[in-house]
């Protein structure tokens, strides 16, 4: 049996109308069209859809179940129909970006690779020197969207859940902690840990392990790259944590190991902060949609 979408709003509009001549007025037709289409989808059916002597027309058993159907599906086309619509309004616009996170780059630069090819006219920028000032920078409308995993939104400002990722512990293979199933606090005592150059309050391993549990590292030491962190881990010049998805690389090399904080489990969430008024402008929820399927892929080392 073949079903086409006019087979559908068809049903829909007849049920809705109770009749032929009015379906056809909704849907811009003749009643000699519709009640053509209708007469070749019930061949195709091999019974009938409408109990005809009724009046209002109604639908018969089978006439229901394509109409179920219909309920299910045209919902689904008319919002893609209306997303796509709103896509192709509102072409120009500026995005302005800072980030409160580091190792984000690793998935920035391929969504907005992505994000440029669709909106050619909106003008993208990140802003570096704001990235942990960002949120008083987003409020003066300096930049236009903050990533961030602080949830933490004054009045005026709508965090947009991203996707969730999980602070991985990295080590060298010849670091005797390699021998753990899972690093908790206390095992950073005796070791050099490597971050980024940033307030503790801005990286996981302190607000999610150490400082809790009140434990300082032997020693630590920062470093500006995820490239340079990672190849400082790999001479066995300390340890770092990292998002999972910077992991893709080092977890398939001999040279690192890598484990999870503990004993309970760590995840975090990453969201893009947004004025109000913006959230919903179509090159904005379009790079909404990119950045929550991009990073999925890197952590899972696509």
């Amino acid at each position: 049996m073949y079903v086409e979408l006019k087979h559908l709003r068809t049903i829909r509009a007849i049920h809705q109308a109770g009749g032929l001549a009015r379906a056809a007025e909704m849907l811009n037709t003749t009643q000699s069209a519709l009640s053509h289409q209708v007469a070749g989808l019930e061949d195709q059916a091999g019974m009938e859809l409408f109990v005809r002597r009724s009046k209002p027309l109604r639908l018969s058993a089978a006439g229901h179940r394509m109409l179920r159907a219909a309920e299910r599906v045209l919902p689904e086309i008319d919002a893609m129909e209306e997303e796509f619509r709103a896509l192709r309004s509102g072409k120009t616009g500026r995005l302005h970006i800072a980030i409160e996170c580091h190792a984000c780059f690793d998935w920035l630069f391929p969504v907005l690779e992505l994000f440029r090819h669709a909106w050619p006219e909106v003008d993208v920028d990140i802003r570096a020197g704001l990235a942990f000032e960002a949120l008083p920078a987003l409020h003066r409308e300096e930049v236009d969207l903050v990533i961030s995993s602080d949830r933490v939104p004054p009045p005026g400002i709508v965090f947009n859940p991203l996707f969730d990722y999980h602070p991985t512990f990295v080590a060298s293979s010849l670091n005797p902690l390699a021998e753990k199933g899972f690093i908790a606090a206390e095992d950073f005592r005796d070791q050099v840990l490597i971050t980024y150059p940033v307030s503790r309050d801005k990286l996981d391993v302190f607000t999610e392990l150490l400082t809790p549990a009140k434990v300082e590292p032997r020693a630590q030491r920062t470093a500006e790259l995820t490239a340079v962190i990672l190849m400082l881990v790999g001479s066995n010049r300390g340890v770092a944590v990292l998002p999972d998805w910077v992991m893709r690389e080092v977890k398939t090399s001999a040279d690192y190991v890598t484990r999870p904080l503990g004993p309970e489990p760590v995840t975090k969430r990453m969201y893009a902060a947004t004025r109000e008024e913006d959230a919903t402008k179509p090159f904005v929820a379009h790079f909404l949609r990119l950045a929550r399927s991009e990073p999925v892929k890197l952590q899972r080392g696509f």
